[in-house]
């Protein structure tokens, strides 16, 4: 007996192989499989209802729906003659008087006739009402989700600045409003071989000239120096491509309509990060002395 009971417990207790994770490069980005696939949250069923397209969404509410009512008209139909003014074992019948009851339309053509169509009919309720307020909440959350409308620039450039070489990239804010408190971080993310001979794959802060701002409205210009200090310093475009590098841009604020934070995120692989180019001015001024930006121009770079 000890010995089943051990031999039990060793295997409630065995712990299940960790999945492996494929972790690819294409076009000199890092891309690992299944990230933010929502058919992946089948074992976290709110997330996969929050990250599941609008028509998936609908197709599962109207499947779920339909099985519900089904199911109550089967259990109906296991009462016999137990609704009143519905035709002896009807599907349909007792299908749509489940329909009337999980929605609370009460036409009165149909009631239950029996003390077992009253009990369904109490369960039906029940469920009607936690479903009700299940759908109401998962249709707020996703309507209620705020996302920033933010543009980074396709490439980035290596170019001087204030003598000085310089990272530059632009973001611009697509809508018409204010993102408050506003703040943009870089990073550099790239492969190394530590003097152990241990592999990692190191990140960076690449710190900025003006990291954040009170209110982030039109465009701005994220410049990063290459000093000695930084730590693209001494590189190349050869050694970035050899070192699998990657820079990553992470913008967050409050957005000033809803009051709720936003956030967006770009990367730039090593061939999308061009030495020796400016980006073409998108501020221009008028004879009148006013001025406008042109984001025509926005992604548009020259050599120099």
């Amino acid at each position: 007996m000890k010995l089943q009971l051990k031999n039990f417990w060793k295997r409630k207790n065995k712990q299940r192989p960790l999945p492996r994770i494929h972790i690819r490069i294409q076009n000199g980005r890092f891309e690992i499989d299944g990230l933010g696939v929502w058919y992946h949250y089948w074992r976290d069923p709110y997330h996969l209802m929050l990250t599941i397209p609008w028509l998936g969404f609908l197709s599962l509410i109207t499947c779920l729906y339909l099985s519900i009512n089904a199911l109550f008209a089967l259990l109906y139909l296991l009462g016999g003659d137990c609704i009143a003014n519905a035709q002896p074992h009807s599907f349909l019948d007792n299908f749509f008087f489940s329909v009337q009851t999980l929605a609370s339309i009460g036409y009165g053509a149909m009631y239950p006739k029996t003390l077992y169509a009253h009990i369904i009919v109490t369960i039906e309720a029940m469920v009607s009402l936690t479903g009700i307020a299940v759908l109401t909440g998962l249709a707020f959350a996703r309507f209620s989700r705020s996302t920033a409308r933010v543009i980074f620039s396709r490439v980035a450039v290596i170019a001087p600045h204030d003598g000085v070489p310089a990272l530059i990239f632009r973001t611009a804010n697509k809508r018409r409003n204010q993102i408050l408190e506003a703040q943009l971080r870089v990073y550099l993310m790239r492969d190394i071989v530590t003097p152990e001979g241990q592999f990692l794959r190191r990140i960076y802060d690449l710190k900025l000239l003006r990291s954040q701002t009170p209110n982030f409205v039109l465009t701005w210009l994220a410049i990063h120096l290459i000093d000695e200090s930084s730590p693209l310093y001494g590189m190349n475009p050869e050694s970035l491509a050899q070192t699998n590098a990657m820079i990553v841009a992470s913008l967050g604020g409050i957005d000033e309509t809803v009051s709720q934070l936003v956030h967006a995120r770009h990367t730039y692989a090593a061939q999308e990060i061009l030495w020796n180019h400016r980006f073409v001015d998108v501020i221009y001024h008028t004879d009148d002395g006013h001025r406008y930006i042109d984001y025509n121009y926005f992604h548009e770079v020259t050599p120099f």
